[in-house]
């Protein structure tokens, strides 16, 4: 099962970046290229533990829906996300926060399972793994953006 593994260096306290992280509203604009949108389930705001949403997104060509669940939840260091059905066998994404004086190490653990067994396994060898990646790659990039600037207060309620 393919393990992705990435570290994001952000100049911004921790409770802002895991917030950005788990924000659904975000999590839109940074796939936008997919067409990727909320259809059921949380539609917007912050995700929580044990709740769902449902994406549609358009990948290779297809247009898919992926239902995630919050199965693990203790802010502000650590949530993960966990494939409840979708053209994945299975995922499970963790999410790790930990803060060094002004800055806040985000990382990514996605481990999943490609469908169709050898030929799942054959397509991660020769492209899926790296899109995926790219994916994971680009949502950090807007994380980070948003957390190291005024926007962030688009997607985090004050308190």
């Amino acid at each position: 099962m393919p393990v992705i593994h990435l570290i994001t260096r952000i100049h911004a306290p921790i409770q802002r970046v895991f917030d950005l992280s788990r924000s659904v509203d975000l999590h839109a604009v940074s796939t936008a290229h997919t067409g990727e949108r909320a259809v059921a389930g949380v539609l917007g705001g912050l995700m929580a533990l044990e709740q769902e949403v449902t994406w549609r997104a358009r990948h290779f060509g297809i247009w898919q829906n992926l239902t995630s669940r919050i199965t693990a939840f203790e802010p502000p260091a650590y949530f993960r996300d966990s494939l409840v059905r979708g053209a994945f066998r299975r995922f499970d994404h963790d999410h790790f926060f930990s803060q060094h004086g002004d800055v806040t190490l985000m990382r990514d653990m996605f481990n999943y399972e490609s469908p169709l067994g050898f030929l799942g396994r054959i397509a991660d060898r020769l492209f899926l793994k790296r899109y995926i990646k790219q994916l994971l790659v680009t949502r950090n990039t807007v994380i980070k953006a948003a957390a190291e600037t005024d926007e962030w207060r688009r997607y985090i309620p004050p308190v």
